[in-house]
Parts: C-alpha cells; structure tokens; sequence
C-alpha cells in the first residue's frame, strides 16, 4: 500500500514537472522560432558579418 502510493506521488511530479517543460518549450517557440527559423537567422547573421570580398 505504501508502495502504491509512493507510485503514486511520483508520476504526479512527473506530470507536473512534464507540463512545466511543455510551457517553458512552447514559450521558447513563440519567442525564437523553430529550429529551421534559428538556423536560417543564424546562417543570414553570418553571411551578413563576413567582409566583402
């Protein structure tokens, strides 16, 4: 029984610590973009830097 409830109380955190994450990731998107946006961004940033040839 106690067992069962030790169980219990650990899939809850990790429920809770889940959600945390999911909110934390989605706000990050909302923010910066996908990866293919940050990597294009980075790539322009990049091009933008190099002197002129």
């Amino acid at each position: 029984d106690v067992i069962a409830n030790i169980v219990i109380c650990l899939i809850h955190q990790t429920n809770y610590l889940l959600d945390q994450q999911l909110k934390t990731l989605e706000q990050e998107f909302l923010e910066q973009g996908g990866l293919r946006e940050r990597m294009t961004r980075a790539r322009l940033n990049y091009r933008n830097q190099r002197p002129k040839e």
